[in-house]
């Protein structure tokens, strides 16, 4: 059974395959049966470029516990890159009262 679980984002970045990058346009995440991994259902994702052939793309296949730890990491990753950018380069850190 299909599960019709499927979220597209544009996406700004590289990705590789092979020995070469190329530019992300769009990633899609998906919940549905695999198609590689010898699992049952998979989150998929999906990173492409649209204005390429076909081949442009990089995709993953993880289990419904890997794809939570993997949301874990990325939460405290982006949360520790937020505060870089805001404290210690100053970038979007609020005026300092006079």
């Amino acid at each position: 059974m299909c599960t019709s679980i499927v979220e597209i984002v544009a996406a700004e970045g590289m990705a590789k395959r092979g020995d070469e990058w190329f530019p992300l346009t769009q990633a899609v995440v998906a919940y549905d049966h695999a198609r590689h991994a010898n699992l049952g259902d998979v989150i998929t994702l999906d990173f492409f470029n649209t204005g390429m052939e076909p081949g442009a793309r990089a995709a993953v296949e993880l289990t419904l516990e890997s794809a939570k730890e993997l949301r874990a990491a990325l939460e405290r990753a982006i949360v520790a890159a937020e505060f870089e950018e805001a404290e210690v380069r100053g970038k979007g850190a609020l005026p300092r009262a006079a």
